[in-house]
């Protein structure tokens, strides 16, 4: 990460050009998320070989093993985070255009700094995080369910924080994008398909 390439929220960026255009239908959020798979599936290709090591890697790989946990231990808050706040988050927090607008320009400060005072590194393999290192990386994911606040961007700054080289983080930040925005994902759509069930339950009654 450099000053001059920060992640930056591209989910806040789409709610403010939807408060921009005007555009109030509900969809639009679901098509916040679903956008996102794009750049799942290409994470998924750029990663793939290194991900298909792991996969076949598991029954017969400590390494790989214990990679598959750190991730899976990394996902977990936002997990919980996301399924007990989602509704609030989705109804409040994604209507406000002042929060996303502070958030993007105070995260982008952040970011800045810390990408000119980061500690001095020393975990320089994504694949050898301890767990308890994954496990606070995940919990500075979850800063990004505040919209406008940087999924990438809290992960890898969290990385550096917790001293690990820049790639390093990056790297670990882009493994758990992947069941973060498929859960993500399939858990909104879980939501609207209850919605209109329910929607249609209202109106046969």
């Amino acid at each position: 990460m450099c000053s001059s390439d920060l992640p930056v929220s591209s989910t806040g960026h789409l709610l403010l050009l939807r408060e921009a255009l005007g555009l109030d239908d509900g969809r639009w959020t679901s098509f916040v998320v679903m956008i996102q798979l794009g750049a799942i599936l290409a994470l998924v290709l750029l990663y793939f070989a290194r991900l298909w090591k792991v996969l076949i890697g598991l029954p017969t790989d400590p390494k790989a093993r214990h990679f598959a946990i750190s991730v899976l231990i990394a996902f977990i808050p936002s997990l919980l985070a996301g399924a007990f706040l989602y509704d609030f988050i989705k109804d409040y927090l994604f209507e406000t255009p002042q929060i996303i607008c502070i958030t993007l320009i105070v995260g982008g400060f952040l970011l800045m700094a810390l990408d000119r005072w980061a500690p001095q590194p020393k975990h320089f393999d994504a694949m050898q995080l301890t767990w308890k290192t994954s496990a606070l990386i995940g919990l500075f994911q979850c800063l990004a369910l505040v919209p406008g606040v940087s999924r990438s961007g809290s992960t890898i700054a969290g990385g550096l924080m917790l001293r690990l080289e820049k790639p390093a983080a990056a790297e670990f930040s882009f493994f758990l994008a992947i069941p973060t925005m498929v859960g993500a994902f399939t858990y909104d759509l879980i939501d609207r398909k209850s919605t209109r069930l329910n929607s249609s339950h209202v109106l046969i009654s």
